[in-house]
């Protein structure tokens, strides 16, 4: 408790949430379910205004009201730092190529030229999730989708979201002669901007239908318990639309935006960088790349793919020259910068330019991040410290992409990705992150992902950087919200913070790891306010 227990005070409409067991996340990574049993805390409004026992509760608060959960366990709300509602919620009627039935390129062809001729003229068709590991050992061409005739445009998006294949009047209308993309595929910058920026070509939503859209994707993403996210790549057209979602009370998830860095000078301008906002809708800082993606087999690496002939090492989409300016701009600007870099040499980039910058214009408490940051090299993580940055690792890639990261980055490399025990042995700190769509945004998922490091297959893929459930738990809420600069208003159940929060089933800390994605999810409740209910099982 935080006053002594004969001290009562107003009950007003303060309300007790009481259950077998509140982890209330006040200490530090690891430490959940060793410090003194908390079983209740009371709420007013939207926040935590007091923790201990339902007994010395009822105390404090005479005749206030009383919810218990009984056999439930409490945890903070759950905060996916790093996905894509936005751009999901642009899309929700792609094919799905991410279903069973899709595991041989005949389906998928047979499921688009379907598409094609249902489509009105002019109509996009869009699939998503796109696996060539599925279809092997031949991956979809331009020419695939050029020999389903019509002249609809077609777009398909690869699992990584970093690249696609178009046919060839898509890729005319992006202005692309289909002669000179003789595969179909646009990567990276280009295929963002084709896609989900401002002026993006492919058909969008009206403001009505994106929001409808969101609604529709914070429904499951509530009955996994998630409370926060982080929108990992935002327009200001996108921004927009979020603020009138909130508007019109139909925001029930808070946001914390990254914006599309190609847009940071004209929100410097204008004053709005990193912390602008309020507890349901923030700019959390500006979003850049340096290479590519580990499921698209195009990250940027100091050794080169396992599965290369001749040598891969991955792409850099951002030259250095350009990155160092831009990242210079936001630092002296006052803003963080949240940058995808995930191979050891992309990683090794940016650390080179981030410190430059900051000895040149030191800011201290300035976190900047690194998003993905999935493998790291000798010498990284004290880097990484040293110049204190965060990091924000996928959760649950190890569910979604299995062992063909074993066949493409082989065993000693795995032992150096999605690095969390590393992270946290050096206090480096870290967020749990899905990247939704490219994996699973259940948290409890990632939560056996960081606990097992075992793949669907139950292949182990880097045993040596398992954490521990309570690890696991803080980076998934205390983390994320750390990195996004939020700490002191969410992820942990304690006084002045937000009532953000999830009743379990079970107690993800003394469960079988194997089962934590079996833990029913009762209630999500979001400031105060049950946002999903599902009862308990």
């Amino acid at each position: 408790m935080n006053t002594p227990s004969h001290a009562q005070e107003p009950a007003g409409s303060v309300r007790i949430v009481s259950a077998r067991r509140v982890h209330t996340l006040t200490g530090a990574p690891g430490t959940a379910g060793t410090d003194r049993p908390v079983t209740a805390f009371a709420v007013l409004g939207e926040q935590v205004v007091a923790t201990g026992t339902t007994a010395e509760l009822r105390s404090r608060f005479p005749g206030a009201e009383h919810l218990d959960h009984q056999t439930g366990v409490i945890v903070p709300g759950f905060n996916d730092a790093h996905q894509h509602l936005s751009d999901l919620a642009n899309g929700l009627d792609e094919l799905d190529l991410a279903a069973p039935e899709f595991s041989e390129l005949t389906a998928v062809l047979a499921a688009l030229a379907d598409r094609i001729r249902a489509a009105a003229r002019g109509q996009w068709v869009r699939a998503h999730r796109y696996d060539e590991t599925r279809t092997a050992p031949r991956a979809l061409t331009r020419g695939d989708l050029d020999s389903l005739g019509g002249d609809a445009p077609v777009l398909v998006t690869h699992v990584s979201d970093h690249s696609a294949v178009l046919n060839s009047p898509a890729l005319r209308l992006a202005g692309l002669d289909p002669e000179r993309v003789p595969d179909g595929r646009v990567h990276g910058p280009e295929l963002f901007r084709l896609l989900w920026s401002d002026e993006a070509i492919v058909d969008q939503p009206s403001t009505d239908g994106w929001i409808a859209g969101v609604e529709r994707l914070v429904a499951r993403y509530h009955a996994a318990g998630i409370t926060s996210i982080g929108d990992a790549l935002v327009s200001p057209g996108q921004l927009g639309r979020y603020q009138e979602a909130r508007r019109r009370g139909r925001l029930t998830v808070r946001v914390n935006a990254l914006v599309d860095a190609v847009h940071a000078d004209a929100f410097l301008a204008l004053g709005v960088g990193s912390g602008f906002g309020d507890a349901w809708l923030r700019v959390g800082g500006f979003k850049a790349f340096v290479d590519g993606a580990v499921a698209g087999h195009s990250c940027l690496l100091e050794q080169p793919f396992s599965d290369s002939d001749p040598p891969d090492h991955g792409e850099q989409v951002t030259p250095t020259a350009e990155l160092h300016a831009l990242v210079e701009r936001v630092h002296r600007a006052g803003s963080a910068m949240a940058v995808h870099a995930n191979g050891d040499r992309a990683i090794g980039v940016l650390l080179d330019v981030v410190e430059q910058v900051q000895a040149a214009h030191p800011r201290p408490g300035l976190m900047h991040r690194i998003e993905h940051c999935t493998v790291l090299g000798p010498g990284l993580a004290a880097r990484i410290k040293a110049a204190g940055l965060a990091a924000v690792p996928f959760g649950s890639y190890l569910t979604a992409h299995g062992t063909k990261l074993l066949r493409w980055y082989g065993v000693e490399r795995l032992h150096r990705m999605f690095p969390h025990r590393t992270l946290l042995d050096h206090a480096i700190p870290v967020a749990g992150a899905s990247d939704h769509s490219a994996a699973p945004f259940e948290p409890l998922i990632a939560l056996r992902d960081m606990v097992t490091r075992t793949a669907p297959d139950g292949v182990v893929l880097g045993a040596s950087q398992r954490i521990t459930a309570a690890e696991a738990l803080w980076i998934q809420t205390v983390g994320s919200a750390t990195v996004a600069g939020e700490a002191h208003v969410k992820g942990s159940l304690t006084p002045g913070r937000l009532a953000d929060y999830v009743v379990l089933d079970d107690d993800p800390l003394t469960v079988d790891p194997d089962g934590l994605p079996e833990i029913g999810v009762r209630e999500t409740v979001v400031g105060g306010v049950t946002r999903w209910s599902g009862g308990a099982r």
